[in-house]
């Protein structure tokens, strides 16, 4: 099995009105015998563990799983090798969602081909 890193990214949907789209975007190991395997568990990843709180106030929020737009090859696992999850937040114009999506069915259309991913 090797082990790749993947970018899960969920939109949090957030039952009052905001002005800026909020994502949360997690770097996951994955283990895998194949890039196709680890892509296709990384989405299993995320439907698995989309999520839902209520607030103090009684307001419902959602995370959303939107896609995996990334997902590399970790040939050397060593002291210092970042994992990290972040959560940004955009103007809706910036599209963000239909960026993730695209790149994710890039990814898709490379799965199976013997090279390396690149961000």
């Amino acid at each position: 099995m090797e082990k790749y890193l993947a970018k899960i990214v969920y939109k949090i949907v957030n039952q009052s009105e905001l002005k800026l789209e909020q994502f949360d975007e997690q770097l996951c190991l994955v283990e895998a015998r194949s890039l196709e395997e680890a892509f296709f568990k990384a989405r299993m990843l995320g439907v698995k563990n989309e999520d839902e709180i209520t607030t103090d106030s009684g307001n419902g929020v959602f995370w959303e799983f939107v896609d995996v737009p990334y997902l590399k090859l970790i040939e050397e696992f060593k002291d210092g090798t970042e994992l990290y999850s972040c959560i940004s937040e955009r103007d809706k114009e910036d599209n963000y969602e239909r960026f993730v999506k695209t790149r994710a069915a890039e990814l898709q259309n490379q799965v199976g081909q013997p090279q390396k991913m690149t961000a």
